[in-house]
């Protein structure tokens, strides 16, 4: 069952569902959950590796931050790929699983937003990729409404989150044990 935005105003109130929500969200969120607005900006440099007991992210270097003081925007270039975290952040429940989409506009603009799954017990800041697969630049000012989240009741057993991206790290320093 999807959890409603009158049920989902209660858990933020309550438990600290999502923190950072726009007024726009906490007054009068649109359809079945909370959008969430562009924060933070990333490029990737280097390499990775993913194995079954070890892996290691790409570096990232910052490339533009969220100011509620100052008004800025970046441009998304043609063929580039990108991390991003959000301004809210999260604190998931045991009975809560979270799924993501992009909002319409982005894909309407040739760019993508590759999401995942939020599940149980994750706690901390939203990180998703970005690819501009058009043929324009996109300009998309910080603070931006580019993800929609849906929160699903969970009925029975949940076991929590136990990785190692709890608290909304964007990469890797090193090769790490997966846990």
């Amino acid at each position: 069952m999807i959890l409603g935005v009158d049920q989902l105003l209660k858990l933020v109130e309550e438990k600290n569902l999502v923190e950072n929500l726009s007024e726009r969200e906490l007054t009068n969120p649109e359809g079945a959950g909370f959008d969430l607005r562009l924060g933070e900006i990333y490029e990737l440099n280097g390499n990775s590796f993913l194995g079954v007991e070890e892996r290691k992210t790409p570096k990232v270097e910052l490339l533009e931050k969220y100011n509620s003081d100052k008004k800025s925007s970046f441009i998304f270039k043609p063929g580039c790929f990108y991390l991003i975290k959000t301004i809210e952040s999260v604190n998931i429940p045991e009975n809560i699983l979270t799924l993501f989409t992009p909002r319409t506009t982005i894909f309407r603009s040739g760019m993508m937003i590759f999401t995942a799954t939020c599940s149980p017990g994750y706690c901390g800041e939203l990180t998703f990729a970005v690819a501009n697969f058009g043929t324009c630049e996109v300009e998309i000012e910080m603070g931006a409404r580019v993800v929609h989240a849906m929160f699903f009741q969970i009925e029975g057993k949940t076991n929590l989150y136990r990785g190692q991206w709890q608290g909304g790290r964007v990469s890797t320093e090193k090769k790490e044990k997966q846990v």
